[in-house]
């Protein structure tokens, strides 16, 4: 075996640990979850055209009234293909992915296993101004100005570009703080000036680092920085594109090295940086409701339900009892795609998407599933000897 495949099987062994429990589908999913006639809708998505992806980090805003971008996706699986490897591929982060696909294995998903791509978004109910980053959601949202058309006779926003990126953020006791700031500089090709207190934290589990981390391959802030009023926070770039999409920074935000070069050459000196924590959005598309839940950060302090409340309060007509419930049930799934609340079923996305082609390229340092049950065989073997005392 290669040395670049068993670095590749030996990154991702210990997830593997945990995810092998099975490889459910989506069908078995909703057969014990909302009947066989679900199921029957995801079957007739193999009778669809294969199309090509949409641009999942542009979209137009038809009208002020628009809240909601984008379409949802599906893509079915080769046999050698992770959720990882459709995380990057489709402009989504992991836990997004992982989260509009509860019952499918991460790992070992299988093939010919449709994957929903989650690339429809509710906008924050925030001024469309700038950068916006919620938390919540791990996405960072930018409005930029010369993106927006006004009428020319009243001034009045008639469309407008929003740009959406994957971010990773702040783990507990690490958090991203909230609020209103401003970008203040950039840079390429930084240096990284490392904290005391991540320092610190990295020499007690045995892992020194230097005061300063030079530019190149080995530096956590990949090519490019934005630099935030708020003191010590960046936008950045990373040289561990995995984490892009979950809780996994000392509190500054990543994006994969993409997103973060093309978002670079458009943002200013002195754009507005809006953060917000909002797991539960509720917003409208041609005149319908959709209502997008993410599961709430782990030190999130705000009850679920009052945030819910805020946002039946806040809408502009009455939601019934029953269509209030069916938001709460769709709230406590927490698998982060908007639905049309007024269909009452959370599986009617899969009579609206968007049946793409598979574009993940195979990479020739990939483990076969082979070698992967292997290494998860070995593993197992060896944590059994532990605990025996062996």
């Amino acid at each position: 075996m290669s040395f670049m495949k068993t670095k590749y099987i030996l990154r991702i062994a210990i997830p593997l640990l945990v995810f092998v429990s099975g490889c459910a589908t989506i069908e078995d999913f909703f057969d014990t979850v909302r009947g066989p006639g679900a199921t029957a809708q995801v079957r007739a998505l193999k009778k669809r055209p294969v199309e090509e992806p949409i641009n999942t980090n542009r979209f137009v805003i038809e009208s002020p009234d628009q809240s909601v971008v984008g379409v949802p996706q599906v893509v079915f699986t080769n046999d050698r293909d992770t959720l990882s490897d459709f995380a990057r591929e489709y402009g989504l982060g992991y836990d997004e992915l992982i989260a509009a696909n509860p019952d499918v294995d991460p790992w070992l998903p299988g093939a010919n296993t449709p994957i929903l791509l989650p690339t429809q978004f509710v906008l924050p109910d925030v001024p469309r101004e700038g950068i916006v980053l919620n938390i919540a959601s791990k996405r960072l949202f930018y409005f930029p100005r010369d993106g927006v058309r006004r009428d020319p006779d009243t001034g009045d926003v008639q469309s407008q570009i929003v740009l959406s990126f994957p971010i990773g953020i702040g783990r507990v006791g690490w958090e991203t703080p909230l609020g209103s700031t401003t970008v203040v500089s950039k840079a390429e090709d930084p240096s990284w000036w490392v904290p005391a207190s991540v320092r610190r934290e990295h020499a007690e589990l045995g892992d020194p680092l230097p005061a300063v981390v030079p530019p190149g391959p080995e530096n956590p802030l990949g090519t490019r920085v934005l630099k935030l009023k708020l003191p010590g926070y960046l936008i950045h770039g990373t040289n561990q594109p995995a984490g892009v999409g979950m809780r996994v920074s000392h509190g500054c935000v990543r994006l994969y090295p993409e997103n973060i070069e093309f978002l670079y050459e458009l943002v200013g000196i002195g754009e507005p940086v809006t953060i917000i924590n909002e797991p539960y959005l509720m917003g409208r598309r041609y005149g319908e409701w959709y209502f997008e839940g993410h599961v709430p950060l782990a030190d999130d302090t705000i009850d679920p339900e009052k945030r819910i409340t805020s946002l039946f309060d806040d809408a502009d007509e009455a939601f019934s009892p029953p269509l209030k419930d069916h938001v709460r049930a769709i709230a406590s799934a927490g698998r982060g795609v908007p639905v049309r609340v007024a269909q009452f079923d959370d599986a009617e996305v899969f009579t609206r998407v968007r049946r793409v082609h598979n574009s993940v390229e195979v990479d020739p340092d990939a483990p076969t599933l082979e070698e992967v049950r292997e290494m998860i065989d070995e593993a197992v073997a060896e944590a059994s000897l532990e605990e025996d005392g062996v």
